[in-house]
Order: C-alpha cells, then structure tokens, then sequence
C-alpha cells in the first residue's frame, strides 16, 4: 500500500498516522499542505489529527483551503482511499466530501480520555477486520467534536449504513452518538476518535491497529 500523510501547520498527530501505516506494511510519504498535486501511484490519503491553521475560524476552514487540498478531493473523487482523524474529519466535511459539520463540544470544554465506541458496519475497507455491534476503546482529544448534521442527512447516512462508528458514552453532544461516517462510496472515512493512538501496547491499547490491518488487506486484495 502506497500511502500519503498531509500535514499542515498545527498537526500533531501526522506522524502517529504515519507510524500506524508503516506498522502495517505500508510505504508512507509526508505531503506539505503547500504542495499543490500528491505523490503518483497512491492507494491513500490520511489527515491527521491537530490543530491546523490553530483551529481559527473555524477547525479545519483554512486548512480546507489549502493547495494539497483540491488534490485530496480530486484523488477521492476517483475513487481513492482517504481517512480523515480528528482535525482531519473537520478538514473533510469543509471540502464537502463527507456531510455535516464539527460544533464545539456540548460541554464546552476540550476532552481527552479513551472512549467506548461501538462498530457499526463492517462493509468497509477501514472496518472489515472489526465485528458488526464490536465495542472497542480508543482515544479522543477535542474540542469542537459535536457532529452535527440535519435530521435527512442523518437518516441517509444510517439508511445506507454509512455510521462507521458510534459512541458508547457520548462525550461531546453528537448527533445520534455518531463518532465516525463513510461517504457514499464507502473510500472515505472521517472520524474524532483517534485509532492511531491505539495501535501500540506501549501506547496502552491496540485495537485501533484493526483499523489499519483492514485497510492494508484491501490494498493487497486489490
């Protein structure tokens, strides 16, 4: 697997992402946000988790704007693998390639602790290694974590079984406990919670290296 990590200023969980491919067997390249195409032959694309741009605006707005960018959604558009974490999944609903929008935390506060989430569908390249109805505990930090989105798209994204995960103890206020979702043609995956950060036992847990695992298979099988 032919893999791309982007990083803009104010990410700091670039090179987490980077390890947690390597680890799987994949060959990773650091992409600046400044350059203006991707590295030919990609499989995939990872945003990672930080603070791009210090979160002002709005999280992930001027990093959405960003040269890299309109490759990252041109490479996804051709049906490329892309997994947004975090900073990451804000930076993918501002280019409009999965729906809705990241709010301030409910509780207005930044949180950081390992949350339950609950696997949801398994009919995807990220999520096949898991089990349908799995609970798992990975790692969130963030501030502005709230999905939200309008009642319709929320009942799209469940109706075509595109909710990759949610909540088990809903920290930040998200519509319908969602943590993570898929977008129509299942090769983009945005959500908070951090797998990367639980991909190592020195790290305190390792099952969000499935995640990984799961998408090198598919890379293989392709």
């Amino acid at each position: 697997m032919k893999a791309a990590v982007v990083v803009f200023p104010g990410s700091n969980c670039d090179r987490d992402l980077a390890v947690a491919l390597k680890d799987v067997g994949a060959d990773v390249t650091m992409v600046w946000h400044k350059d203006t195409s991707l590295p030919e032959g990609l499989d995939f694309v990872g945003v990672p988790g930080g603070f791009s741009f210090g979160d002002y605006l709005r999280c992930g707005a001027i990093a959405a704007q960003s040269p890299i960018c309109r490759s990252v959604v041109e490479f996804a558009n051709k049906g490329g693998y892309v997994f947004g974490v975090c900073n990451g999944f804000q930076i993918l609903t501002e280019t409009g390639l999965l729906p809705g929008a990241l709010l301030r935390n409910a509780g207005l506060k930044y949180i950081c602790r390992t949350v339950p989430l609950t696997v949801q569908t398994t009919d995807s390249a990220f999520t096949s290694a898991y089990s349908k109805g799995q609970e798992i505990q990975i790692p969130i930090a963030h501030h502005d974590g709230n999905y939200t989105a309008d009642e319709a798209i929320v009942a799209r994204l469940q109706g075509e079984d595109r909710v990759a995960f949610t909540y088990g103890d809903n920290p930040n206020g998200s519509t319908a406990d969602i943590a993570g979702i898929l977008s129509e043609n299942r090769r983009v995956l945005g959500m908070m919670p951090h797998p990367e950060r639980a991909a190592d036992a020195g790290h305190g847990g390792t099952e969000g290296a499935a995640l990984f695992r799961s998408l090198f298979d598919q890379m293989a099988m392709a």
